[in-house]
């Protein structure tokens, strides 16, 4: 498979995460994920954008869907991985930031947002 890329912004809204969640199960469908992986995906994925809702100064959430023969890379914008202290919901943040690692194979942060990284088992 060549690498493909899926681009998908989405207005700063809350309304719009479960369009996001439901987009990134169907590619990552597509790509054999398990069900199991597939979930992760999408928690992740919702966390990431709850986190860009509260700590991006954009209107828009800018979304990066790589496919590649052994893993789907997802990235978000505006997510930041320090929380302020002044934040009302910053443990529910850093916990969000904790469950993202704790699904995902890989992720990293960036100034534009956060990349994550789930690799696709080989089954044979």
């Amino acid at each position: 498979m060549n690498r493909d890329r899926i681009y998908l912004q989405i207005p700063k809204k809350p309304d719009f995460i479960s369009l996001v969640r439901l987009t990134s199960s169907g590619i990552a469908y597509t790509m054999s994920l398990n069900v199991d992986d597939i979930e992760d995906i999408k928690v992740s994925i919702g966390e990431a954008c709850v986190n860009s809702l509260m700590l991006n100064n954009e209107d828009e959430i800018s979304l990066l869907f790589e496919l590649d023969d052994n893993k789907l890379s997802i990235g978000v914008s505006g997510v930041r991985e320090i929380i302020p202290e002044e934040l009302e919901e910053r443990k529910e943040r850093e916990l969000g930031l904790l469950i993202i690692k704790s699904l995902m194979d890989e992720v990293v942060f960036n100034e534009d947002g956060i990349r994550m990284i789930k690799y696709i088992e080989d089954d044979n």
